[in-house]
């Protein structure tokens, strides 16, 4: 049996959310043609991101496959989508299938709509974090990377989506097979003005 990832998109999605762990996943998947990762979106029509970005989802919620993994980017658009009902519903009914359920930044907030994330730790971009504490039902968590809670795997923001996708590979093949990939794509972060030269 496979595994099939799939990518939530909507307007207003953060690009490097999902482009990142994408770029991971397809990275881990080489090889296999049982292994996939497929995007899906409310309707069929380009989804235009935060930054411009256009993309054309794989499936809509009316088609998409079974999935193992779930991973919810975050970006503006999440304010809008937490009150958007078929979002909503659909990750709520996907995730109950799902073996990880996972986001990067302010996608956390779908999650604790949706149910997955409902008291659970979690975390998100350090703007977001007391907003979403104020929301309640979650120990919203800062200064982390990434945190699991049961199945539940979310990462802070945008690059930190990464880490979390070289970790759910290590879990979903092995921590050999993510350290390979790892190398592949070159992910050896050395961030530019980290201190004063």
């Amino acid at each position: 049996m496979g595994i099939t990832i799939g990518i939530v998109l909507f307007e207003g999605a953060e690009e490097l959310d999902f482009a990142g762990p994408w770029e991971v996943f397809k990275v881990a998947a080489l090889g296999s043609e049982e292994n996939r990762v497929v995007t899906i979106a409310e309707h069929e029509q380009p989804v235009r991101c935060a930054n411009g970005l256009r993309v054309i989802p794989d499936h809509t919620f009316d088609d998409a496959p079974p999935l193992d993994v779930v991973l919810v980017p975050g970006g503006m658009g999440t304010r809008r989508e937490a009150e958007n009902r078929v979002l909503i519903d659909w990750l709520g009914k996907a995730s109950s299938q799902c073996t990880w359920i996972t986001s990067v930044c302010t996608g956390s907030l779908l999650l604790l709509e949706a149910g997955p994330a409902k008291g659970k730790r979690i975390v998100t971009h350090w703007a977001f974090a007391e907003t979403l504490r104020e929301r309640g039902d979650a120990t919203v968590l800062e200064k982390v990377r990434y945190v699991r809670d049961g199945n539940v795997v979310t990462a802070a923001g945008v690059s930190a989506g990464i880490d979390m996708a070289l970790w759910l590979v290590g879990q979903l093949y092995s921590v050999e097979h993510a350290r390979g990939v790892q190398r592949l794509i070159e992910y050896d972060p050395a961030p530019p003005y980290t201190a004063d030269i």
